[in-house]
Parts: structure tokens; sequence; C-alpha cells
């Protein structure tokens, strides 16, 4: 799980591995960095290097691939651009088994919705829910999760307002970086009790 994935990414980098705060401190605790030189990374930096794309949520039509620029934009875009949801992939996803992550708004309840894959065992059902159901709050506490038996993958929604630290005025770079470290946190706590 996570720690597999994180050796996988320090093994594949060269000289000096470049890390963020969640997995240097992380991989520090595993014993992980031992010999191994690190750079912390700048929080800003996470998904300067992510694929961004827009697209329609009806018809899920392609509608422009963005740059990191687009990121600094609050979420409130999707107020906006109400037809609209993004798309993120990013390296930093795979550390932590989870495919690219989504991001709209949710007309009916009016949230902001995150929607990814989560490639974790069948098993791990019981932690993935116990750690959602602890760790969303308020009116955006609501969460949908499915496993794809074909794929091997969970289909998890919830909503951006439930995690800790929401606000209306994110940026969308911010409210990546929330999802994130929320994800992060979940997968070494399911690691921890498995």
């Amino acid at each position: 799980m996570l720690k597999k994935q994180l050796e996988k990414y320090i093994t594949s980098q060269k000289d000096i591995v470049e890390l963020h705060t969640e997995e240097k401190e992380y991989a520090e605790r595993q014993g992980l960095l031992h010999g191994v030189q690190t750079k912390e990374l700048e929080p800003d930096a996470r998904f300067e290097e992510a694929y961004i794309e827009r697209g329609n949520k009806e018809t899920e039509e392609f509608l422009g691939e963005e740059t990191s620029e687009f990121l600094n934009q609050p979420i409130g875009y999707f107020k906006k651009q109400k037809n609209e949801f993004m798309y993120l992939e990013s390296k930093w996803f795979d550390v932590i088994d989870v495919d690219a992550v989504s991001l709209e708004k949710d007309d009916v309840f009016e949230t902001y919705d995150v929607m990814l894959g989560l490639k974790l065992q069948k098993k791990y059902e019981s932690g993935i829910k116990k750690y959602l159901e602890e760790n969303l709050h308020g009116e955006g506490s609501r969460y949908d999760l499915m496993f794809d038996a074909n794929e091997g993958v969970w289909s998890l929604n919830f909503a951006l307002n439930g995690l800790d630290g929401y606000k209306e005025d994110l940026s969308l770079k911010e409210a990546y970086s929330m999802v994130y470290r929320f994800l992060f946190k979940m997968a070494e706590e399911i690691e921890n009790k498995h």
C-alpha cells in the first residue's frame, strides 16, 4: 500500500529524492530515507506537472486541456461554469493509490463533489468507510463508495465541503491539496490498521 508505493517512488528517483512534507514525514517514520538525500518541495508545487482537463458534465465531452495556472482560480469557477467538471492526473496520486481526481459543483446539494478511483482491495471496505465517517463533517459528510470488481477499483465520491479547512474562497490548487492530504491520511490510517 502506501509504504510500498512510496518506496517505489523513492527508488525511482536519481541523486536527490524530491518529496513534499506529507511524504517526507511519512518516509522518515517508516525508516525509508536511510542514506537518501532529500529535497522538500514547496506545497504549491505539488500539481505543477499535473495533466488537467475540463469536460462537460452531461456529455463528458472534452472542453480543453489546462496548465497548472488554471489551479490558481477560485473553486467558485464551477458556480459560474455549472456544466463543467475538472479532471486532474498527478504522479502524486499514484503514491496514494488513487486514479485521477475530478471536481465539479453539485447542482442539487450545492456542494463541490470530489470523484476518484481508489486502488485498494475490497477487503479494506470497512476501513475506508470508517475513515470517511470519522473525517467528513457537516453538510459535506455524505459520500458514495462502490467497488468495481472488474476493475478492482473503488469509485469514491465525497463533498469537498466536508473536509477540515474547507472554505468557500479556496483556490482549485488549495482544494486539490486538501483532497490529497485527506486521501494520504486515509491511506496511512488504513495501512496502520492492517
